[in-house]
């Protein structure tokens, strides 16, 4: 298998083109995020691309904030799930692969669908309880925004995971400090991430999210944790747009496309061993 770092870079090369290609997409927080989800499906999860449903005996990831589904889909298809062709169809008319994934759309790896902001702890919260009840002893992983931490729903689902103990549950926050409209700061201060994770009874910790060696370990690091009565959640620290220097750090690459000149020289920063779709 190719080294986690070279197959991030292709993913990264996967979401630029993806959404040139359909004039529409997100593609800051999809660069951003792309070596923690490398890390999972290429090193830490346990699961099968051939694709189950319930998930028995398997790792599970859901990924909250669904607008960076260019890069779920890029990391599915390099994972095995479905041909890496299928690509080339994102954000297309009867595409399996829309702009939020959607379960109706039977798209292999997809176990929820993820367009509204706030509900993917509730899902994740459920599914790993729904794993301790039925004696299975693996992880569940989710994926948020920091931004999606505005919804409230997000702390009524952190509320119900620490007080029936779903121990098995490792939740990511992406924590780039942007969202669409500007920084988190200026929209709505998220304050001490940590200290509000601890407070609501939740074993936290930091990483560095764009180095893959930290990711890694991190998340490695976060499963000796479980087992012990307590959710964990992971304060990713990312730069938006990672990988590509005229999109990092900023939220205008929240939600627009590159243009054929944005395009070519993102892929020239982007250098891959791998194949392109």
């Amino acid at each position: 298998m190719p080294a986690l770092k070279d197959i991030a870079t292709q993913i990264r090369r996967d979401i630029v083109r993806m959404v040139h290609g359909a004039s529409s997409g997100h593609p800051g927080g999809s660069l951003g995020c792309a070596d923690f989800v490398t890390a999972l499906y290429f090193k830490v999860m346990k699961h099968d691309p051939a694709f189950h449903m319930d998930g028995k005996g398997e790792d599970v990831f859901f990924l909250s904030n669904g607008h960076v589904s260019p890069l779920f889909y890029s990391a599915l298809a390099r994972a095995g799930y479905f041909d890496i062709k299928e690509l080339a169809s994102f954000r297309k008319l009867n595409s399996r692969l829309q702009g939020h994934p959607a379960t109706h759309e039977h798209l292999p790896g997809i176990r929820m669908a993820s367009g509204s902001l706030g509900q993917g702890l509730s899902n994740a919260a459920g599914a790993a309880l729904a794993k301790k009840l039925n004696g299975d002893d693996r992880f569940v992983f989710s994926l948020h925004g920091d931004g999606e931490l505005d919804e409230g729903q997000i702390w009524e689902a952190a509320l119900f995971a620490a007080h029936h103990k779903v121990d098995n549950l490792i939740a990511t926050i992406d924590w780039n400090g942007q969202q669409i409209d500007g920084p988190t700061d200026k929209v709505m201060t998220l304050g001490n991430l940590p200290e509000k994770f601890r407070s609501f009874g939740w074993l936290t910790l930091e990483m560095n999210g764009n180095d893959m060696d930290d990711v890694v370990a991190t998340l490695e690091k976060a499963k000796t944790m479980c087992g012990k009565g307590q959710p964990v959640c992971i304060l990713m620290h990312t730069a938006m747009g990672k990988g590509v220097d005229f999109m990092e750090g900023t939220h205008e690459w929240h939600g627009i496309a590159p243009n054929d000149e944005q395009l070519a020289k993102a892929l020239a920063q982007l250098p891959s061993t791998l194949a392109d779709y």
